[in-house]
């Protein structure tokens, strides 16, 4: 299984939209495909109209059941799309308090992996939304990751939160000796606005080849999709914001082939 973990320590910069629409487009293409959702606030969980709060299992019961972790239990906490091949595996708000309850107890962050690993057999790709906060969730998805996805908005404030990123990695690689494969994807792209051009030349000349060569434009399909609980690439197919993903996802599996 591929496991793409979409990251970020700054909000607001496209993650839920990217883990969604790259998803989206895997399984119409023929994958089967887990998204999982590590932050508290679930925005991924409810973009699909689950309701964290009606859940009998989520995300919460891989890391606190009692009982060893099996694969049928990893199964139970799935739940189903409009689309045969794509899956969810929820948040729920008692994510929350994962730090306080497990931040100090050796072999944590190792726990995402771990469940990943039981369902390997089932699911081509796993794609993780992480929380904007470097804690427990946010380590999990980075130790169970083959490949980070980060999205950055082609603003200077961002370019900040990437420096962030990037640290956090770096000390990721040295306490798990683990080097990160990692692609910098720039979004929220509007050619209108000067500031926006600098700040993706910016990137591109801090960044060099770690950086897409494409860039994400702002679309109103995006949020069209969301509000219509419905994958972008399904609600529109055409719009612009939609292809520029699939020409990302293009590169990102090409570069799966060169690994």
């Amino acid at each position: 299984m591929k496991v793409w973990t979409v990251a970020n320590q700054k909000g607001g910069v496209g993650k839920t939209t990217t883990t969604v629409t790259l998803g989206g487009l895997l399984a119409e293409r023929g994958a089967k495909v887990i998204l999982v959702d590590t932050d508290p606030h679930a925005s991924m969980s409810y973009y699909f109209g689950i309701d964290s709060d009606d859940l009998s299992h989520s995300l919460y019961d891989v890391f606190v059941d009692d009982k060893p972790l099996d694969k049928e239990a990893v199964l139970d906490c799935l739940c189903s799309t409009k689309l045969d091949s794509l899956f969810i595996l929820p948040a729920s708000m008692a994510l929350a308090t994962l730090d306080r309850k497990l931040g100090n107890q050796s072999g944590m962050g190792l726990i995402l992996k771990k469940a990943l690993a039981l369902i390997d057999d089932e699911f081509e790709y796993a794609l993780i939304d992480c929380p904007p906060v470097l804690g427990v969730l946010m380590v999990n998805a980075l130790a169970a990751s083959t490949r980070v996805v980060i999205p950055v908005q082609t603003e200077f404030l961002a370019l900040k939160g990437l420096e962030r990123m990037l640290d956090s990695l770096q000390i990721m690689q040295q306490s798990l000796r683990k080097e990160f494969c990692y692609t910098i994807v720039p979004t929220m792209f509007d050619k209108r606005v000067k500031a926006a051009i600098g700040a993706y030349h910016t990137l591109r000349e801090t960044h060099g080849d770690k950086v897409w060569q494409g860039l994400i434009p702002i679309d109103t399909k995006f949020r069209d999709a969301s509000a219509n609980h419905a994958l972008p690439s399904i609600h529109a197919p055409k719009a612009r914001g939609v292809l520029a993903y699939t020409s990302l996802l293009r590169h990102l599996r090409l570069l799966e082939v060169a690994k």
